[in-house]
């Protein structure tokens, strides 16, 4: 090997590690799992945590960071020793963290790292993660998310870590009512009702019998037996069933234009505002042209426990609690991960009398 080849192998091995530290800051587990070889291996002996293959690295990084409240590593170069198509090397690392349930350290640490050349480029065979350091002192700062008040502080003042926000806990009826002044006053129609029961028993009053309506793949549906009254009870012009029926290779245009402009759209979201915004996610996004306005009418079933302040919190609420809980279901009905593809955000309703929003005194759904 020359010299020129063994300075690019360099550098390409370093932007690998640089990769790995930038897709764990961003929570991008897809492109962190593909840092790895096919059959790579990510191992923590001392949390302790053992993935083999890239989907038990994209499963083990979904699990580990819907625990996170936040999370701050910082690799520091180490050694490389090239060996033709292979190498092996170390990485040092500093971690800042504080977990959902109140966990919270600095730690020091050494990636062990045995590294491949693939077609692909530079991949890693295997990392193996052995913690040096640990301090598990309370933590002074806290993150801009969770920040009270001022933004900035004195350079003396210690802050006190706010709490991680509850994403099961039911809203407050206090927080329910500003939640429906905010969404009326963005052209939403909204109602405050008891339970799932309640909800059940007004899509009937909503939704005229023969309309055609879809529903979207929810777990508040589900539960509370609204979508098997629009999808089997034989009163409406069901679209789902219709699109289930389709081989999917040969109809997606039919099962495109079915689902993009129904009479009626009735699903749940991921989250509400405070502020007066439905946050709705979805991995294929076929849903949510009808949501966004394809659909005549739309009506969405909220559980008190999706209400949270802001849309920074919405988002949060998305990828560390509903995330992994669709994952598991995804996984369990389709035998494949979940994903946040697609996002969509409606601040307000243009058309007044279109949306309906049923927000529940009782927590239902995820």
């Amino acid at each position: 090997m020359n010299d020129f080849q063994a300075i690019a192998d360099r550098v390409e091995i370093e932007a690998l590690r640089g990769e790995f530290t930038d897709a764990v800051m961003m929570r991008d587990r897809p492109r962190l799992a593909a840092l790895f070889t096919p059959d790579g291996a990510l191992r923590m002996p001392n949390i302790p945590v053992e993935q083999i293959g890239r989907e038990e690295i994209l499963a083990g990084g979904e699990r580990l960071q819907s625990q996170w409240d936040f999370f701050v590593q910082n690799t520091h170069p180490g050694t490389i020793q090239l060996d033709g198509d292979t190498a092996t090397g170390r990485a040092y690392i500093q971690e800042l963290a504080r977990t959902l349930d109140g966990r919270e350290g600095l730690n020091y640490a050494v990636y062990h790292d045995r590294y491949q050349r693939t077609q692909e480029g530079w991949r890693f065979a295997e990392r193996v993660y052995e913690v040096r350091y640990l301090d598990t002192s309370p933590l002074a700062g806290t993150a801009p998310h969770a920040a009270q008040g001022s933004r900035t502080k004195p350079a003396h003042a210690t802050a006190t870590p706010a709490p991680a926000p509850s994403f099961t806990e039911p809203a407050t009826a206090e927080q329910l009512e500003r939640v429906a002044a905010a969404l009326r006053a963005g052209g939403f129609a909204a109602e405050i009702l008891d339970d799932a029961a309640e909800a059940r028993a007004r899509i009937k009053d909503l939704v005229p019998e023969g309309a055609s309506v879809l529903t979207g793949a929810s777990e508040t549906l589900r539960l509370s037996g609204i979508d098997e009254d629009i999808n089997a009870g034989g009163k409406y012009d069901a679209i789902r069933p219709r699109i289930l029926a389709i081989d999917r290779a040969t109809g997606a245009d039919e099962i495109r234009r079915l689902a993009a402009s129904p009479d009626f759209v009735v699903n749940s979201v991921a989250a509400v505002t405070e502020t007066g915004s439905l946050v709705l996610a979805s991995g294929s996004g076929s849903q949510l042209p009808a949501n966004a306005g394809g659909a005549a009418h739309a009506v969405w079933i909220v559980g008190a426990q999706k209400v949270v302040p802001d849309l920074s919190t919405a988002l949060r609420r998305i990828e560390e609690h509903a995330l992994p809980l669709e994952n598991a279901r995804a996984q369990a009905v389709y035998g494949m991960p979940s994903a946040v593809n697609r996002l969509l955000i409606l601040n307000a309703e243009p058309r007044p009398g279109r949306g309906t929003v049923l927000l529940l005194r009782e927590a239902i759904g995820y």
